[in-house]
């Protein structure tokens, strides 16, 4: 799963932290690992709780990692993975921005995944850059395509790439991964969707074959609506 959670603030409720939420819309869904984008810890405007690790310990994924972008509000704020196998090798990747380009710091969280039955794979969770001018998104991708040139075990990457199909952004993704989905439906907004930016992507396409792919009917928990993939593993 993907799933960019808004802080955990419903938008039809400004500035109510419903983690329950967000929690139940991962549980209906009953995945292994989840990437999840826009997550709070220890900030004031989500009440100082630790938003991480009451996503692992609510859904019962309990082996997580917090990827933290930027400072925010006295807290932490970044990306997250959550898992229902043992997570090692973990690492927060700082991804580029131009210089001077106003963007928001971003960051690739990034673990090894131990699988039932020895095996092991890489999975990614990260959110690119927002702002119009798609320079900084250009630079963050290459970066990713790069870190997964030096890994050998298969990989799967998802999140908010804050860009379409048809894009520069994620034609650069499709030069190194394979996407679930394509075309795919769209995420954003949660009501009434309009544009597909969040995807769940792998390589090499030897390793997996796609079962299903999902955009989940969720308007109520986040202003994006959770993305899911049911993939069999080749490896």
């Amino acid at each position: 799963m993907s799933y960019n959670i808004h802080h955990c603030n419903p938008p039809s409720k400004q500035g109510v932290i419903d983690v329950d939420a967000i929690a139940n819309a991962i549980k209906q869904e009953d995945p292994d690992i989840v990437a999840v984008q826009e997550v709070d810890v220890n900030t004031g405007r989500s009440g100082r709780i630790n938003q991480a690790a009451l996503l692992a310990s609510k859904t019962n994924l309990k082996a997580f990692h917090f990827a933290k972008a930027i400072d925010h509000d006295g807290g932490d704020y970044g990306v997250l993975i959550l898992s229902r196998y043992p997570l090692s090798d973990i690492h927060t990747y700082k991804l580029p921005m131009e210089a001077n380009s106003q963007g928001e710091p971003r960051v690739l969280a990034m673990a090894t995944v131990h699988l039932p039955g020895g095996k092991k794979m890489k999975f990614g969770s990260t959110h690119l850059d927002a702002m119009r001018n798609p320079a900084n998104r250009l630079l963050q991708i290459k970066t990713i395509n790069a870190i997964a040139d030096t890994i050998a075990v298969p990989m799967i990457v998802a999140g908010d790439f804050n860009a379409e199909e048809g894009s520069e952004v994620i034609k650069l993704l499709d030069n190194q991964f394979t996407r679930t989905c394509s075309p795919c439906q769209p995420t954003i907004p949660a009501v009434n969707p309009k544009k597909a930016i969040d995807f769940i992507a792998y390589k090499p396409q030897s390793a997996f074959s796609v079962i299903l792919h999902k955009v989940v009917n969720e308007t109520y928990a986040s202003d994006h609506l959770p993305v899911t993939a049911v993939m069999k593993l080749h490896f």
